[in-house]
């Protein structure tokens, strides 16, 4: 049976990574969270308490960086040279620095060339926001997700609160429209829709439905070899 590579780009928490994830599960492929990965390296240049838009230090950094997704017992793990890092990466004062340390071209080569060499054979599901643009921009499927700037504030939020984490809502709303003006208009790898993404709101769409419809487009890929 044919194994292909999926595309989810979107803007900060626009559904990508619970439904790349739950797409990944039901087709029985490897999900990575691209996103992740980047968070990882902007951990680091926090804890080495660099300026995030020093492009000359963050690029000596990545030099000397590893950042590799484990997959344990269904779950993706996030490891940063060697240490576990997979709940640090979600806190508030890295997520703020991820979009200029994701702007330096050394980080993104690196990136990009792991992500690749994952996809190399297909079954994989990716997710970022240059992933259908860049990374893989001959994907068999590339979706788009998008979704109410409140919305996603709502949720980021949420996954927040999950961890003890307590943010004002106007406070997350105005930095996820801060992040997504930053990666839009970034030189390197901006965010935007690829030509022949498809795209999907999923301000009103359940978890359920967002992944039901991307199964749907996959599974008419796989068995037919177009939409």
């Amino acid at each position: 049976m044919k194994r292909i590579i999926i595309a989810i780009d979107g803007p900060a928490a626009s559904g990508k990574s619970t439904t790349a994830k739950r797409v990944a599960a039901a087709l029985g492929y490897l999900h990575i969270d691209t996103g992740a990965m980047y968070r990882a390296m902007a951990l680091k240049v926090l804890r080495a308490k660099i300026e995030p838009r020093d492009k000359k230090k963050v690029a000596a950094l990545a030099d000397s960086t590893t950042v590799r997704l484990v997959n344990r017992n269904g779950q993706v793990h996030v490891v940063l040279d060697g240490m576990e890092v997979s709940d640090e990466i979600r806190l508030p004062e890295v997520t703020n620095m991820v979009s200029p340390v994701s702007t330096v071209p050394e980080v993104r080569t690196l990136m990009v060339k792991e992500q690749r060499a994952m996809g190399t054979d297909g079954g994989i599901v990716l997710e970022g926001r240059d992933i259908g643009t860049i990374v893989f921009p001959n994907a068999d499927l590339k979706i788009f997700m998008r979704a109410d700037a409140r919305e996603r504030a709502v949720r980021r939020k949420k996954e927040l609160e999950g961890k003890g984490v307590a943010v004002s809502l106007d406070v997350l709303e105005q930095e996820i429209l801060d992040r997504d003006r930053i990666d839009s208009e970034r030189s390197v790898s901006p965010l935007r829709k690829a030509d022949d993404a498809v795209e999907v709101d999923t301000t009103h769409l359940s978890i359920e439905q967002q992944v039901e419809f991307i199964v749907a487009r996959a599974n008419a890929i796989i068995g037919n070899g177009s939409v």
